[in-house]
């Protein structure tokens, strides 16, 4: 299987059905991410759509980036890699990334994901909402 193009199929033409609405992937917008260069957010659904529950986020990080060591004080985060290939050091323990891993940060846990060649992409969750 070709884990780029799986991550192109929902970057493009990915769809979240909800009983009351579709969100098409495709039309929204990709977000630099505050802090980490080289890093960008698809924000898929939000705490408004939510209350406050929970969010979804595409993540990209471009070929040798990473997103530095940092720590949610109020949400449990997940990540599950759709392409790429890259590290996680998920509580000081280095973890390798690649299709098909799911990782978990629970509250208040340091984290940081550093991408491969190829670059890294992932869904990121969390709970509750991060925005």
């Amino acid at each position: 299987m070709d884990y780029k193009n799986l991550f192109e199929k929902f970057n493009e033409g990915g769809k979240l059905l909800l009983p009351d609405a579709t969100v098409i992937f495709d039309a929204i917008p990709w977000s630099k991410h505050p802090t980490f260069e080289g890093v960008e957010l698809k924000h898929i659904i939000t705490s408004e759509r939510t209350d406050g529950q929970f969010s979804y986020h595409l993540v990209r990080i471009a070929p040798n980036k990473k997103i530095g060591s940092h720590i949610h004080e109020k949400q449990l985060e997940t990540h599950e890699v759709i392409s790429g290939m890259g590290v996680c050091v998920n509580n000081g323990v280095e973890l390798s990334y690649e299709a098909g891993i799911i990782s978990i940060f629970p509250i208040g846990v340091p984290h940081e994901v550093i991408a491969g060649d190829d670059g890294l992409y992932l869904f990121a969750k969390f709970m509750p909402a991060l925005c």
